[in-house]
């Protein structure tokens, strides 16, 4: 057996170069950015007033008066008034002022923006009030960010990196393919859920958690056939899976007389880099590379395919998907309730948080997915970790 963190090693390496495509904006939810986006202009590109009120072009106090020359708002900016008194298009001279809206470029010469609030009005004339504030409540062209600037990359596509990009002023972005993904139950134990079951079978719940998971992940899963318990079944279920970038097994994947997926997965092409990882739950795990796939093969224990599912396909789909090849990020949280020595093998234990802390769940066994239904992080115990006490530290990953 070989540890969690070596079998990670080896599964990244099986990663290739992700590859690319355009998309609009609208598309672009949960992709990975591939490349930079660069800033086409200065945001805001001029002075903007942060407020509804008044520009003027000397600094307001208590109880000066300004005439009102004129008007500005958003995307119409101030023109310039007619007569004499006007220096040139669009500026203003101390002792007037231009009303102005939130957003609006200010007009040349604008010092302050005094706040609606902070003056009364009568006819074409101001007076400041005694509340007056001290900012200017101007926005200076480029305070958000310069011609130039760039939204980095790679990253995960947020509704605010989104946002930036487009006030960036990019109508498509260059993003990494989705993963497609094959998704292969086997077992003659299983059926498809909501149908018939003999006395002898259990429902697929494995395949419907995983296909889950790859979805918040922005995979494209896809829920091949169940394959039975026989070479021919198997070979057919790869053959199936012939156009994914991934092909992930559940079940049949450690030594007994009806686990063939070893075999059948060499048969058809693939090399396997490990088969076994010393962690509880989800022992009997492997992963390997034919010409234009991998594999991974996941246990079929419930829990076991679930953990494994958060510990290496999660890690692996960001990976190929164009994100650093990284383990799951991990926390670190307070017992609230002791734990007993740990054995040679890395332990995910189904655990809560609460006020005082993280709490193991008393069944661990690995069918039991009502437990890990109820749990919101996995206890991450070291190998031949010794007890721990209340109040200890330990690291946990979040579900």
């Amino acid at each position: 057996m070989i540890s969690v963190a070596t079998a990670l090693e080896q599964l990244f390496a099986l990663v290739p170069p992700p590859e690319v495509e355009d998309v609009p904006l609208t598309a672009a939810l949960g992709r990975v950015l591939a490349r930079p986006v660069i800033a086409a202009r200065d945001q805001p590109p001029f002075a903007a007033s942060a407020m509804d009120g008044y520009a003027v072009a000397e600094l307001p106090v208590p109880g000066a008066v300004f005439r009102v020359i004129g008007t500005a708002a958003a995307g119409a900016a101030f023109g310039g008034a007619t007569g004499s008194d006007q220096i040139r298009p669009g500026q203003i001279r101390p002792g007037q002022a231009v009303r102005i809206m939130t957003g609006a470029p200010v007009p040349l010469g604008t010092v302050f923006v005094v706040i609606q609030e902070d003056v009364t009005r009568e006819g074409d004339r101001i007076t400041v009030l005694p509340t007056l504030g001290t900012g200017t409540n101007i926005r200076a062209a480029g305070s958000d960010f310069r011609a130039g600037a760039d939204l980095s990359a790679p990253r995960s596509l947020t509704p605010a990196a989104i946002a930036l990009a487009a006030a960036m002023g990019h109508a498509a972005l260059t993003v990494t393919r989705r993963a497609d993904v094959a998704i292969i139950a086997t077992g003659d134990e299983l059926v498809v859920p909501g149908q018939p079951a003999r006395d002898d079978q259990i429902a697929a719940s494995n395949s419907y958690g995983l296909f889950a998971l790859l979805q918040s992940l922005g995979a494209v899963p896809h829920l091949l056939p169940i394959a039975r318990d026989t070479p021919a079944a198997l070979a057919q279920a790869f053959d199936l899976a012939g156009a994914a970038d991934l092909v992930v097994t559940i079940g049949g994947a450690s030594v007994g007389d009806h686990d063939l997926v070893a075999p059948a997965a060499r048969t058809a092409g693939f090399d396997l880099s490990f088969h076994k990882v010393a962690m509880r739950p989800g022992k009997p795990l492997m992963a390997g590379r034919s010409t234009r796939q991998i594999l991974l093969g996941l246990p079929g224990n419930p829990v076991s395919a679930m953990v494994c599912g958060h510990v290496f396909l999660a890690p692996l789909i960001r990976a190929l998907q164009g994100l650093p090849a990284a383990p799951a990020p991990r926390e670190n949280a307070v017992l609230a309730a002791p734990l007993s020595g740990n054995g040679p093998r890395e332990h995910y234990l189904r655990a809560r948080r609460g006020d005082a802390g993280v709490i193991a769940f008393d069944r661990q066994d690995s069918a039991l997915l009502s437990v890990l239904a109820q749990a919101d992080c996995l206890i991450v115990r070291p190998p031949d970790d010794p007890p721990r006490a209340v109040g200890d530290r330990v690291d946990i990953l979040s579900l």
